[in-house]
């Protein structure tokens, strides 16, 4: 019998940045099979090309690629507007985009500090500048900033992203306040240790020892911080603006 459960994003579109691999690419299939039609910004379309076309051709929507970089002001602006251009406007925006540069501070650059600021949040910047005045205008929206806990805990090692994190929570709350009485929400995913190449790389042991701080036991899944970002972009969570959703299987608490 076919499945008759309505779809939570059903006619909605999406921006996703850093949508080619990783979590975004999850992010992506999961919002096209909620019914969202899903723009994705990345420096290149990434190896899910064929995964995205399957996906769009199965759940009636598209799935398509927008080269570019976040930390590219100029080129987010045109972008958007061709985005704008060729849809009635962006009901969701995920900005998912992010680099790791870590190193003890004493030996960071100059160039590795400022990388990881410019994508991590100045491109969330830039992104959310080139959209609020679409979704303010259209009263409705919502806007997924992906931080991280180190962003709330902090992290050795790790004093550029965390701070890149943690200055996304600030931005999202603040952002929260200016346009939540226009009907358009903001709110934060901030995931924990996940499964990815990085920690696919670990050996038995470092993942052992990872896993026991987790209260929950186990490293997460990218398909779970994914979950979390449908539930926010969807009317699940219409009365929820500038929150934290934590997805760390309790690392946080």
């Amino acid at each position: 019998m076919a499945d008759t459960t309505p779809r939570l994003l059903e006619n909605k579109i999406a921006l996703v940045t850093g949508g080619s691999r990783g979590i975004g690419k999850d992010i992506v299939l999961k919002l096209a099979a909620q019914g969202a039609s899903v723009y994705y910004l990345s420096q290149s379309e990434g190896p899910h090309a064929d995964e995205f076309a399957t996906a769009a051709s199965e759940n009636g929507v598209f799935i398509t690629h927008k080269q570019g970089s976040v930390a590219d002001a100029e080129r987010v602006d045109a972008v958007v507007k061709e985005i704008l251009d060729e849809s009635e406007g962006v009901d969701i925006l995920i900005n998912n985009a992010g680099i790791t540069r870590d190193g003890l501070i004493m030996r960071m650059s100059n160039e590795d500090w400022q990388q990881v600021l410019d994508i991590n949040l100045t491109g969330t910047f830039y992104l959310c500048r080139a959209l609020t005045r679409s979704m303010l205008r259209r009263r409705s929206g919502s806007i997924i900033n992906v931080s991280s806990i180190v962003g709330l805990i902090g992290n050795g090692g790790q004093t550029n992203y965390s701070a890149s994190k943690a200055g996304m929570i600030g931005f999202t709350k603040s952002l929260a306040r200016e346009i939540s009485s226009r009907g358009v929400r903001a709110n934060v995913i901030a995931p924990g240790f996940i499964r990815t190449d990085m920690t696919d790389k670990l050996s038995d042991e470092q993942k052992e020892a990872l896993q026991e701080q987790i209260p929950l036991g186990r490293i997460g899944d990218s398909s779970e911080i994914a979950d979390a970002a449908v539930f926010l972009a969807s009317d699940m969570s219409s009365y929820i603006t500038g929150q934290v959703l934590e997805v760390t299987g309790g690392l946080g608490m």
